[in-house]
């Protein structure tokens, strides 16, 4: 059974594993170069969406891999972000620890991170700014917030790769708010 935790508002926890089918031996499958992310959305600490999916595209490094997890899940947080504030504007009791409605977005890789929040220009990834930066408004107004967590506290590592026992059980734990 789930019980809100109404300080928590909306949470995005993403991860993503860099090519982890990559298999060398195989070099005409270029589907074993692509990376698989995966991210949870909570809105009071009870997952409401959540998804494991393998990339389109072949990503080039762990950062890109992972800043292409970080973009598709804020594609889907956004429009409940937006429900959100409609309800709330409405008159639904919206609970949120903020005055206005905030997402917070967990990531453990930290170029991915930076990206996310510094808005520079670096030849190395310039590819991705028509694709990946749609949120980066909602980054620049304090809707969205990406904050760092440790690999071994992000909740979305059993939706990239195969985990062993010790560490999925304390993080299915976290999920199901056990």
């Amino acid at each position: 059974m789930f019980v809100p935790i109404k300080d928590l508002g909306l949470e995005v926890f993403v991860d993503a594993d860099f090519a982890g089918n990559y298999d060398k031996s195989d070099t005409q499958n270029s589907d074993t170069a692509r990376s698989r992310h995966g991210y949870i959305i909570r809105y009071n600490g009870c997952p409401i969406v959540w998804k494991s999916q393998l990339q389109t595209e072949i990503a080039l490094s762990t950062t890109e891999a992972e800043y292409t997890g970080l973009s598709y899940a804020l594609r889907e947080a956004i429009p409940i972000i937006e429900l959100l504030k409609e309800m709330k504007r409405e008159g639904f009791d919206v609970t949120d620890s903020q005055a206005d409605i905030h997402c917070k977005v967990f990531e453990d890789n930290s170029g991915a991170v930076e990206i996310a929040r510094e808005h520079k220009y670096r030849p190395r990834t310039k590819h991705l700014n028509n694709k990946l930066h749609h949120f980066r408004s909602y980054v620049d107004n304090g809707e969205v917030t990406i904050h760092h967590i440790d690999t071994k506290e992000q909740p979305a590592d059993y939706l990239t790769k195969p985990l062993n026992e010790e560490v999925l059980v304390p993080l299915r734990r976290t999920i199901m708010g056990w």
